[in-house]
């Protein structure tokens, strides 16, 4: 038999107050003595009272929640990016609701609507690979509910965002290696109708053209951001004896994928092919080889995204909308760190 739910009217009935004393000292209102205060909470602890969330929504303007819509957890960048915004709203007393689209434009689509009907004072996205209607996020503006893109930003007028710089990131990328020695360069280039697809692969090409290196088409793959897409692109060019010098992958899984194509031809990395992506994280430098990387702030991508939806939250008649690009750092550790001759497969 499960335990009886403990509610404002059973501390009220154990004390002899009223379930509007009871509310008021739980809040910390300043019509309630300290001592009165300090009271109930400790009959509110013993009894194993939890506020219920769901019943204060209805009689408060703010439920203290932000709503959070990512692609993937299970990928360093997202995973370090939710960290990073559950600290920060702890620090600033709101509780944070994660969900989780899979890539799924219809799954990401039903999350916010779960979302608005709970009540979220806010919400932070990070859209799927596959969101081409955007009807929905006008659905939240009209609601009034403050709403920030992370990352992944619809083509849309009038938004908040925060993202990196990634023409900037991956046109680093690329300059490097053309520096070391670098002309025959693919790009593993995930999704052109993302902004992070299509800006990474902007910068991409300035790079290219910038030092009169040309783009051979056949080494540009569109279509995904995940292993699976980088194991693929990697396989289809090795069977096509095709195989570039370098890789130049537009995120991290992408270029995970492509380790594992080439460990499971016999190909080492860097010295039979090398290998650059966009987007940092800590385990890459558990890799063998070390991947080398364009670095995301994480952190501060999370920060810059709550600081602006809170201001949002708390100024809403007078809040102008933020674009936040953010820098990037290129990082070297074990690949793309010399030139290495392919060799003949």
């Amino acid at each position: 038999m499960s335990e009886k739910f403990v509610t404002l009217s059973d501390i009220a009935k154990r004390l002899n107050y009223s379930t509007v004393t009871i509310s008021k000292a739980l809040r910390g209102h300043s019509d309630i003595s300290h001592a009165t205060t300090k009271l109930i909470r400790s009959v509110a602890e013993e009894m194993g009272y939890t506020p219920n969330f769901m019943a204060r929504n209805l009689s408060a303007r703010r439920s203290n929640t932000i709503g959070v819509v990512v692609p993937k957890i299970a990928h360093f960048f997202f995973g370090a990016i939710i960290e990073s915004i559950y600290d920060y709203a702890f620090n600033h007393n709101y509780e944070i609701i994660l969900t989780v689209s899979q890539e799924d434009a219809e799954r990401e689509k039903k999350h916010i609507q779960t979302l608005l009907s709970m009540k979220v004072d806010g919400i932070i996205i990070s859209i799927t690979q596959e969101t081409k209607d955007y009807e929905i996020f006008n659905v939240v503006r009209k609601r009034g509910v403050p709403l920030v893109f992370l990352d992944r930003v619809p083509d849309i007028p009038d938004i908040s965002f925060v993202q990196v710089n990634d023409r900037e990131g991956a046109f680093q990328a690329i300059e490097h290696a053309i520096n070391l020695g670098y002309k025959n360069i693919a790009h593993f280039a995930g999704y052109s109708e993302i902004n992070i697809g299509m800006e990474r692969y902007l910068g991409f090409e300035e790079a290219m053209n910038k030092y009169k290196v040309p783009i051979n088409k056949e080494w540009v793959f569109h279509g995904g951001f995940g292993e699976k897409y980088g194991y693929d692109s990697f396989m289809k060019l090795y069977r096509e004896n095709n195989l570039p010098d370098l890789i130049f992958a537009v995120t991290y899984p992408v270029a995970l994928g492509v380790y594992m194509a080439a460990r499971e031809v016999n190909l080492n990395i860097p010295e039979d092919i090398d290998v650059i992506c966009f987007g940092g994280a800590e385990v890459q430098k558990f890799l063998s080889p070390p991947l080398s990387c364009i670095n995301q702030p994480t952190e501060l991508l999370a920060e810059k995204s709550m600081e602006i939806l809170i201001d949002n939250i708390n100024n809403s008649e007078s809040f102008v909308n933020k674009n936040i690009y953010l820098p990037t750092e290129l990082i070297l550790r074990g690949t793309c760190i010399k030139f290495n001759k392919k060799q003949i497969i």
